[in-house]
């Protein structure tokens, strides 16, 4: 299977017009022959947490209409979004759609950064799935801080691990260039990184999304500055 991480300068807190870039990014990884494609955190509202915790209307449920544009693309995707839950806060999730539109799983990001933890309310289980014969795992940003969670999915039978982010330009830098080939290296994993470039509400997303072989071998890798999808066969 051929696999696109992507990479988008969100708009902020305007989830019509980000689904219609990421749609657009979907339907590039599709003619690349990619099979599934992976966006960054908050793919529909960029880091906008303030804006998030004022406006519910920009949470996203995995039914969302406003998800047609993604779902409609003919690829499977995987998008976080802030997802309503039971309670008055919301989780940042990964939604995972096959290529036909039908959610295959959802995942709510365990370890959440700083103020991320006035906002938003922590998942409690690991995310997987299956697409093409292969086992995957998901991780938001900083849940891939934490070893265990790749640990754990490579113990579960898992081959990829995909990761939604946000890294930014200064210390982001060199935190994507650690801790993403450390997992596949440390756990035989193939890790597809999606990234924002560009503004991204506090921060300047500093791109370089990316995949990694089992042992950390860089497989494919996108350029600082330039919103688009690079591809990698796992």
């Amino acid at each position: 299977m051929k696999i696109a991480a992507a990479q988008l300068t969100c708009v902020p807190a305007d989830v019509p017009a980000n689904a219609a870039r990421a749609a657009a990014l979907a339907a590039s990884a599709r003619a690349e022959g990619a099979g599934l494609v992976v966006f960054p955190e908050f793919t529909l509202t960029g880091y906008e947490l303030d804006a998030l915790a004022a406006d519910p209307g920009l949470w996203t449920g995995a039914d969302d209409p406003r998800l047609d544009p993604l779902r409609s693309a003919g690829i499977a995707t995987a998008v976080n979004v802030a997802l309503p839950a039971e309670g008055p806060r919301p989780f940042i999730a990964t939604l995972v759609y096959d290529a036909d539109g039908a959610l295959v799983t959802t995942y709510a990001k365990q370890h959440l950064f700083r103020h991320e933890q006035e906002l938003f309310e922590p998942g409690t289980a690991d995310g997987r799935f299956e697409l093409g014969g292969i086992r995957f795992s998901l991780g938001v940003c900083y849940d891939n801080h934490f070893p265990g969670l790749a640990g754990r999915a490579a113990a579960d039978g898992c081959r990829v691990h995909l990761a939604s982010s946000l890294y930014g330009t200064g210390d982001g830098i060199g935190e994507r260039a650690t801790v993403y080939p450390g997992i596949a290296k440390e756990h035989g994993l193939y890790v597809v990184l999606a990234n924002h470039v560009g503004p991204a509400g506090p921060w300047t997303g500093c791109g370089g999304a990316a995949v990694w072989a089992p042992g950390g071998d860089l497989l494919a890798e996108a350029d600082d500055r330039t919103p688009g999808v690079v591809t990698a066969s796992v």
